[in-house]
């Protein structure tokens, strides 16, 4: 099993957001598919607190995919599928075969500031398809404003990201938010989390 020292700094939050926006929810049983799982400490976490969810986990490595079998085997979770390979760069017809209006939450941690614009593309396109009306996209990360990132340790890590591969870097609030309403979807709220952080509540319309 992998670990990361930041999904067991951040989970918690992320659990708290996730109750708060599917409170409303939690009388029917719910479809959440997550893109981007990397180790699984999230997605075992979030079942763990939030029983009347079934998640989809995915991720493009194999290794991920392998550590986010080891937790589900080791956790004995009984709402969480067997991860699929998923590009969320590819076209939502490629999407491991999830029908169009099937998906009541998408959420993808840490996925956007490590991707190309394709994949924010890919992200948003297959939302738009994949989720119910009023379905949620759930997205958690550090971002740019208009154009400006702030404070300087964001600026920072922009550069880190862009300096290990030139098409990843903070994305903007405002072209995500244009991507979602291109997409059949708006931005609903944005979340203050911890270290500069942001949760953004996207849903379909």
């Amino acid at each position: 099993m992998l670990l990361s020292p930041q999904a067991e700094r951040n989970w918690e939050g992320l659990c708290s957001v996730l109750e708060d926006v599917l409170e409303d929810q939690s009388h029917r049983q719910l479809f959440a598919l997550e893109l981007g799982s990397g180790t699984g400490q999230h997605v075992i976490r979030f079942a763990q607190k939030m029983t009347f969810v079934t998640w989809q986990p995915s991720d493009i490595k194999e290794e991920s995919r392998d550590s986010i079998k080891a937790y589900i085997a080791a956790t004995h979770a009984k709402t969480i599928l067997q991860p699929v390979h998923l590009d969320a760069s590819e076209p939502w017809e490629k999407w491991a075969g999830i029908p169009r209006n099937s998906c009541d939450v998408i959420v993808a941690i840490n996925l956007l500031q490590y991707s190309s614009f394709k994949t924010a593309q890919g992200v948003f396109n297959g939302a738009g398809q994949i989720l119910r009306q009023n379905g949620l996209l759930i997205t958690y990360g550090v971002y740019a404003i208009n154009g400006t990132i702030t404070p300087s340790c964001n600026e920072h890590l922009d550069a880190e990201l862009r300096q290990m591969n030139p098409e990843w870097g903070l994305p903007d609030i405002d072209v995500l938010r244009q991507l979602a309403y291109g997409n059949g979807m708006r931005m609903e709220r944005m979340i203050e989390m911890e270290e500069y952080y942001k949760c953004l509540i996207f849903r379909k319309l």
